[in-house]
């Protein structure tokens, strides 16, 4: 973990998608931190080298754990920039709600949105019944598996090579690809927790904190049409757009995503 340095302009955290890890930031981290920011970069609970396994979490609390510890050692005089990722926008609506006053700006980059009107698992609900072609051919040759009712028990789930290449990183390099085949870990949406519960996302906490939604318009994986209605559901009014991105806009195009973060710094 890198440590925020006190004379850094700003303190970004990034946070990760489903099957990922930290190490997904590795182009975006020294861009920004040779623009005089600190960083963080972290593993969500059983993610990159994170100790813990997927069977060892029941919840998106627990798989948010690392995120939830960080802003909580923070004091309360200082505020982080969070940038989340993919599945990385449901961590940090999580914290955002936890500890609002932490937190200067969330960044959701093609990531999902929760509203507040609704509970967290629409978005999802919203996501399976918009999907392009319809369910098992949207997803390929991911991997599910399950040990009973998936809206009792974890459903998990591991991207396969076909779903990582044609709909997450078809702009991105060979090499990254090939890094993402190596690295990546058996995941989970946690849906059955999420179905679970009736606790809404608070417009007085969650929907204080300036947020803002980066578009990447050639996504296959979160279609540019469901992001929009995303936006549209929320009501977030800071909206920006990486032309020509696939999923992975820190693999495809590092220094336009270090760009577009560093232009949302810069705007009060």
């Amino acid at each position: 973990m890198e440590k925020s340095n006190s004379c850094c302009k700003k303190h970004l955290v990034l946070v990760h998608g489903a099957c990922h890890g930290a190490w997904a930031w590795y182009k975006v981290k020294p861009l920004l931190e040779a623009a005089g920011h600190g960083v963080t970069v972290l593993d969500m609970a059983a993610s990159g080298i994170h100790p813990k396994k997927i069977h060892d979490l029941q919840t998106i609390h627990d798989y948010s754990e690392p995120l939830i510890q960080l802003i909580a050692s923070l004091p309360d005089d200082q505020k982080v920039i969070l940038v989340g990722h993919s599945l990385g926008g449901i961590n940090l609506a999580l914290v955002m709600e936890m500890f609002p006053h932490k937190i200067e700006i969330a960044i959701f980059v093609t990531a999902f949105l929760p509203d507040t009107q609704h509970t967290p698992s629409f978005i999802f609900d919203q996501f399976v019944t918009r999907l392009a072609g319809g369910g098992e051919s949207y997803w390929l040759d991911t991997k599910f598996e399950g040990s009973g009712d998936p809206k009792e028990t974890l459903t998990t789930m591991l991207f396969g090579p076909q779903f990582l290449s044609k709909r997450l990183y078809q702009f991105s390099p060979p090499e990254d690809f090939e890094l993402a085949m190596t690295l990546k870990k058996t995941s989970s949406l946690f849906l059955h927790d999420l179905w679970k519960s009736e606790a809404k996302l608070t417009k007085e906490r969650y929907g204080s904190v300036r947020t803002v939604y980066v578009i990447c318009d050639q996504d296959q994986g979160i279609l540019v049409n469901f992001q929009r209605w995303m936006i549209q559901n929320h009501g977030v009014k800071e909206v920006k757009e990486l032309k020509g991105s696939d999923h992975m806009p820190m693999f495809c195009m590092p220094k336009k995503l270090c760009d577009c973060l560093m232009e949302i710094i810069a705007q009060k």
